[in-house]
């Protein structure tokens, strides 16, 4: 693994990649989510010489978003301040992690509940990552789920989550001592759901294909396995949980397909800073593409 220095060129060159591909500066409201790859998102706007990007309207998913869009002289609005009717022109955002399908674990710096907002409101969302975000499942790499939950509940969903076969849920602490648990711009708690890898509708299809007079695989948690969308599905569910770090099923080009205006979680596409200085672009249709960085 590359340094944090060259972690943070691969979220660079990704960002100005995502940028030039769904930046149109004629937008009126631009989503803007939150991490450390997002502020290379904003930097490449900014970087844009273009008298109408002024007038744009930048929805941020949380304080710390809201700060990145203050410091570039960007005008900020909050989501609730949206005119009835409007959906977000694009949103950008990053992911804790990315699978084949597009499928992406949010929350790890808790701000999962508005980052769902902005991305299920927005025409289209396109996620913004470096290499270790890039992989063929859910919990591959990335340990658990992140959910937002009203404090009160707290115990009463870890142990539903317990039933369902996470392993030692809890609730996420500070990081300084005795400073107790993170709490969300919503003053919302985060729980921490471990998880076996999460699978594919395709992975279901082929361990059936292969044992056709076995039990059929779906997915619904049996021996520990869960299919994403059933898993999100069923932590939502739960009484008290607000936001599953989950974000699956159609994207915004296809909720508007299907003649709907908000509703799409997942991106259209993603975009991945390589540590060779290469972009990978994964997209909704399953294509992939490697691209060289733009200069600049």
């Amino acid at each position: 693994m590359g340094s944090m220095a060259d972690v943070e060129t691969a979220k660079r060159n990704a960002a100005l990649r995502a940028v030039a591909d769904h930046f149109n500066p004629s937008a009126r409201y631009v989503g803007i989510g939150s991490g450390s790859t997002i502020v290379h998102v904003v930097e490449a706007i900014k970087a844009i010489d273009d008298d109408r990007i002024p007038r744009i309207n930048f929805v941020p998913t949380g304080y710390q978003s809201r700060q990145v869009i203050y410091n570039a002289g960007f005008q900020d609005i909050k989501f609730d301040s949206l005119p009835k009717g409007i959906t977000i022109d694009v949103a950008f955002d990053g992911a804790d992690e990315v699978d084949e399908d597009l499928n992406c674990i949010k929350g790890g710096g808790a701000c999962l509940y508005q980052e769902k907002l902005v991305a299920t409101h927005a025409k289209k969302f396109i996620c913004v990552a470096d290499h270790r975000k890039l992989q063929p499942r859910l919990l591959s790499k990335w340990p658990s789920i992140p959910i937002e939950v009203e404090p009160l509940a707290c115990r009463s969903v870890i142990e539903r989550l317990e039933s369902l076969g996470s392993h030692k849920p809890a609730v996420r602490e500070g990081h300084m001592q005795k400073a107790g648990p993170v709490k969300t711009d919503q003053d919302n708690f985060i729980i921490d759901a471990p998880f076996s890898t999460l699978l594919l509708p395709k992975d279901i299809e082929l361990s059936n294909s292969l044992h056709p007079t076995h039990t059929g695989l779906e997915g619904n948690g049996e021996d520990g396995k869960w299919e994403v969308e059933k898993l999100a599905r069923e932590i939502k569910s739960i009484e008290g949980v607000l936001s599953v770090g989950l974000f699956f099923g159609m994207n915004g080009e296809e909720i508007e397909k299907a003649g709907k205006k908000v509703g799409g979680q997942k991106p259209v596409a993603a975009y991945f800073g390589m540590e060779d200085g290469s972009v990978v672009v994964r997209r909704a249709d399953e294509t992939e593409r490697t691209l060289p960085p733009i200069q600049g």
